[in-house]
């Protein structure tokens, strides 16, 4: 494009250029037509092109030193791009913040804003909502990639920390106790314990005649056999009756005991000094950087895994509510207003807070430049359209010298 622009430049100004260089020999050849064979109608011709001769000149100097100095010359006032770059800078900053950015003017152009309609449109489209999703499903696994592992584990591993730390485990345990009682778990629990009391009871007779042996030889030596055996018989005897009966005062001891503890799980302050302790201990970072590591090399893996299948749960629910507010965006109406509401409000106030940033932008852009550069820049952009005033200096002139001659020639003769 920058080449192109500069072709058109070159070619304009050789048009200007070349039709400056006619007038010269048109002049010229009528300076000395006039000397060999004089006629009336080549003082006309020889007006004419005198006239666009400095009409051409003149023009081409203006022109000229907008972007550099004539022919290299530094006349005064000549060059004025590049030597007033900075106010140049300023003052466009200055014209775009005044005649664009003010609340008058933006303000119809906002109100007219429908971005829901725009945005309903596009995702009325199928393949819209596949590029859609297709982007989010890469920016979710760029964001994968970009983070680094150590860092992700650390964070987990210190949130879960606060948040496990923040849980009232007396609360939870003296609920649980409560509940197990409550719903007789513990006594089924007792069921369940009970036999295998009896059975490890049952097998452990000579382990109490040793320890009789051990402890009382001399009654061992008389009865040792007949003591264990009524002992064992006794203990025997004693957890069947806990067994059977319902009622048994173990039973009842065992369930007072329970919500006792539950209680004093609330109440003393011995407990609370004992799961504090626990909860330091224990829900550490550091003790919970393991699972912090194994938490997100599943979640990673399970992500990875889920993005790269198109049929996954997670691309499913993707499609899903991205279909879903494509539906809402075009027959939800209320929807439809608040957003485009919130959108224009949001859109209002940016611009308008940032309107002294657009100036300043704007500003220290122009003022970054070479001057040189920015008299390129602009030569480039402007150049063609002012060679047309040359050319248009070089007719009007000629036809302004031809009027002034044919005037003074009428009233001369007259």
């Amino acid at each position: 494009m920058s080449e192109y622009k500069q072709k058109q430049l070159r070619k304009h100004k050789r048009i200007a250029t070349g039709l400056f260089f006619l007038m010269a020999v048109v002049y010229g050849l009528m300076v000395y037509f006039q000397y060999q064979n004089p006629q009336s109608w080549m003082g006309y011709v020889e007006a004419f092109a005198e006239a666009g001769m400095v009409g051409a000149l003149a023009d081409w100097f203006a022109v000229t030193a907008l972007f550099r100095h004539p022919l290299g010359i530094p006349i005064p006032h000549t060059n004025l791009i590049e030597r007033k770059k900075n106010d140049l800078g300023e003052n466009l900053g200055s014209f775009v913040k005044t005649n664009f950015l003010s609340p008058q003017n933006i303000r119809p152009y906002i109100e007219k804003l429908d971005i829901v309609k725009f945005v309903s449109d596009w995702l009325s489209k199928p393949s819209s909502i596949h590029i859609l999703e297709k982007e989010i499903a890469l920016l979710i696994q760029k964001i994968i990639h970009d983070l680094e592992d150590d860092e992700v584990s650390e964070f987990l591993a210190r949130k879960g920390s606060e948040v496990l730390k923040t849980i009232d485990y007396q609360k939870i345990t003296s609920s649980g106790i409560h509940y197990m009682v409550e719903k007789g778990e513990h006594l089924k629990l007792l069921d369940k314990l009970l036999p295998q009391l009896k059975e490890y009871v049952e097998e452990s007779q000579q382990m109490i005649r040793e320890r009789i042996s051990e402890n009382k030889p001399f009654i061992s030596f008389l009865a040792g056999k007949r003591i264990s055996r009524e002992l064992t018989d006794g203990v025997l005897k004693f957890i069947e009756e806990v067994e059977m009966d319902k009622n048994h005062f173990v039973r009842q001891k065992l369930t007072e005991n329970l919500e006792k503890f539950a209680k004093d799980l609330l109440i003393s302050g011995q407990w609370d000094e004992k799961f504090e302790q626990l909860k330091t201990d224990l829900i550490s970072p550091e003790n919970l950087k393991e699972y912090a590591n194994d938490a997100w090399d599943s979640l990673k893996k399970m992500l990875e895994q889920n993005i790269e299948n198109p049929h996954s749960g997670l691309n499913t629910y993707l499609h899903k509510n991205i279909q879903k507010l494509s539906d809402s965006l075009q027959t939800d109406e209320e929807l439809k207003i608040r957003i485009n509401k919130w959108v224009r409000h949001f859109l209002y106030r940016m611009i308008l807070k940032n309107s002294e940033e657009v100036q300043i932008l704007i500003s220290k852009t122009v003022s970054g430049w070479e001057g040189k550069e920015l008299s390129n820049k602009l030569e480039l952009e402007v150049g063609k359209d002012l060679q047309f005033i040359r050319i248009n200096g070089t007719l009007v002139g000629g036809l302004v010298g031809l009027t002034i001659y044919t005037i003074t020639h009428f009233f001369v003769s007259s």
